[in-house]
C-alpha cells in the first residue's frame, strides 16, 4: 500500500470545517472528494457540484461497440454520500474569488473557503466531412460504419488525431478494433492513422512506440506521422496532410474531436478556454481557487493524469484546513491500458525525464489495473463494482491500495 507522505505542516487555527466546494463530478471531481476526505477527515466540509445524474466511466465507452467492454455508470447521489459530501444537482458558470461565492446555472450562490474546478472539457468536432468519436459516443455511434464494412462497402478508412490538446490512444485502439473485425470478417479495409505525434504513442516512451507500431503492422494498420489534414470532399473523400501536401483517398474518415476548456466567469482562461494553473494546481491570478482535469492547460488530456492533479490540488487544500500533511507537486505519470485488435497492453512513462524508455506488457503493471490510474478512484469504483482492488482490499473508498507493481517488485527483490 502507498503511505501518505507527511510532515509537520502550519495547521490552520481554527476548529470550524474548511468548506470545499468541487465543480464537476468526473474523474478529477471524485478523486479529489475521495482524497480530501482520506487526508483532512472532518477538518473539511465537503460539497459536490454536478449536474449530471450519473458518473459514467467513459474510457471504456471505445470498448462497447466491439463488445470488449463497457461503461460502468454510478449514481452521483451515492458516490457523494460515500465522500462525505454533499450534493449540489447544478453545475457552475461564475465564480467570484474575492467574496469566495459560486454560482450555479440554477441561480444558487454556492459559498467556500477553497473551490476545486473539475469541469473537464468540451469537445467540438474537428472536421466537417468525418464522424466525430468521443468519449460520449453512445456504442451505436460507429453501428453504421462497421456494418458498412461488413458488407465490404468500406474499402478505405481513416482514423484522425487533430492537432491540439488530445489524448489519441482512442485513436489506435478504434483503428486496431476495427481492422481486427474486418480481418475476420474478411472484407477488412485499409486503414491508416494520421496524428500530429512523430511515432505511434510516442508520449508513453520508445519501448511503447515499438509495442504499439508491431501491434499496428500485424493488423495491417498504416501510420501517417508529424501530420495534421485538412479533408475535400466531392464525390469521395480526400486528406491533404500537412506538411507536404501529401494526398490521400478513402472512403470515410473517423476523427476524434477537439476539446476546449469551459472555465466559468470569473475564473481566468486562454483562448481555448483552458485555465493556468502552478505545481499544486492553484490557478495562476486567484487566491482561493484550484483546477484539475481536462479543463487546465496541459496539454494530453487523460483521466488518470487528472487523477494525479487531483491529489496534488487536493493535498494543497488539506494542508490549509490543518491537515498533517506535505503537498506534492503535480508529476506527470502516463499510465495507459490500450486495447488491441486481440488483447490488451498496458504502458507506463514518467513523463518529463526519469522514465527512460518506459514499460511496457500485456499484464498489469499498477492495480486495480483500470483505465483510470486514480489512487483513489480506481479502488473505490473496483469496491462498487464488485472486483476486489487487491488481495486485501479495504471497504473504506478512502483507503489507497492502487500501485505501480513494477516499483513494488523492484522494492521487494531489493
Amino acid at each position: 500500500m502507498e503511505r501518505e507522505r507527511r510532515a509537520p505542516s502550519v495547521h490552520r487555527m481554527t476548529t470550524t470545517p474548511l468548506r470545499i466546494l468541487v465543480a464537476g463530478g468526473g474523474v478529477a471531481g471524485i478523486e479529489a472528494l475521495l482524497e480530501l476526505r482520506a487526508l483532512a477527515g472532518d477538518r473539511v466540509e465537503l460539497t459536490l457540484a454536478d449536474a449530471a445524474p450519473e458518473f459514467t466511466y467513459r474510457p471504456m465507452k471505445v470498448a462497447e461497440p466491439f463488445a470488449r467492454g463497457h461503461a460502468a455508470r454510478h449514481a452521483m447521489a451515492d458516490i457523494a454520500r460515500d465522500a462525505g459530501a454533499r450534493l449540489v444537482a447544478d453545475s457552475l458558470v461564475a465564480v467570484d474569488d474575492e467574496a469566495r461565492e459560486a454560482r450555479t446555472a440554477g441561480g444558487e450562490t454556492l459559498r467556500f473557503d477553497a473551490l476545486l474546478l473539475a469541469t473537464g472539457a468540451r469537445a467540438e468536432p474537428a472536421y466537417k466531412h468525418a464522424l466525430t468519436w468521443d468519449d460520449r459516443s453512445g456504442p451505436d455511434h460507429l453501428g453504421g460504419l462497421l456494418r458498412d464494412i461488413e458488407q465490404g462497402y468500406v474499402k478505405r478508412l481513416a482514423f484522425l488525431v487533430p492537432p491540439g490538446p488530445a489524448w489519441p490512444l482512442p485513436a489506435y485502439e478504434l483503428a486496431l478494433m476495427t481492422a481486427r473485425m474486418g480481418s475476420d470478417a474478411q472484407t477488412g479495409p485499409q486503414i491508416t492513422i494520421v496524428t500530429p505525434e512523430v511515432a505511434p504513442l510516442a508520449l508513453f516512451g520508445r519501448a511503447a512506440t515499438t509495442a504499439v507500431a508491431a501491434e499496428l503492422e500485424a493488423e495491417g494498420v498504416g501510420f501517417r506521422g508529424c501530420a495534421y489534414a485538412e479533408i475535400e470532399k466531392h464525390h469521395a473523400v480526400t486528406l491533404v496532410l500537412h506538411p507536404g501536401m501529401r494526398r490521400i483517398d478513402v472512403d470515410r474518415v473517423v476523427a476524434l474531436p477537439r476539446l476546449y476548456g469551459r472555465a466559468p466567469d470569473g475564473v481566468p482562461a486562454d483562448e481555448d478556454g483552458f485555465v493556468a494553473v502552478d505545481r499544486h494546481c492553484k490557478v495562476r491570478g486567484l487566491r482561493h481557487v484550484w483546477a484539475a482535469g481536462d479543463g487546465i492547460a496541459f496539454p494530453v488530456k487523460f483521466g488518470g493524469l487528472a487523477a494525479e492533479q487531483a491529489d496534488a490540488a487536493a493535498a494543497a487544500i488539506a494542508a490549509l484546513a490543518g491537515a498533517d500533511v506535505t503537498p506534492e507537486p503535480f508529476r506527470p505519470v502516463l499510465r495507459g491500458r490500450l486495447l488491441t485488435g486481440r488483447s490488451e497492453r498496458f504502458m507506463h512513462h514518467v513523463s518529463g525525464g526519469g522514465g527512460g524508455e518506459g514499460t511496457v506488457a500485456d499484464h498489469a503493471l499498477w492495480w486495480p489495473p483500470g483505465k483510470v490510474a486514480g489512487r483513489r478512484l480506481a479502488p473505490y469504483l473496483a469496491e462498487r463494482d464488485g472486483t476486489p482492488a487487491g488481495p486485501a482490499a479495504p471497504r473504506d473508498p478512502g483507503v489507497a491500495v492502487q500501485v505501480d507493481l513494477t516499483r513494488e517488485l523492484a522494492a521487494a527483490s531489493v
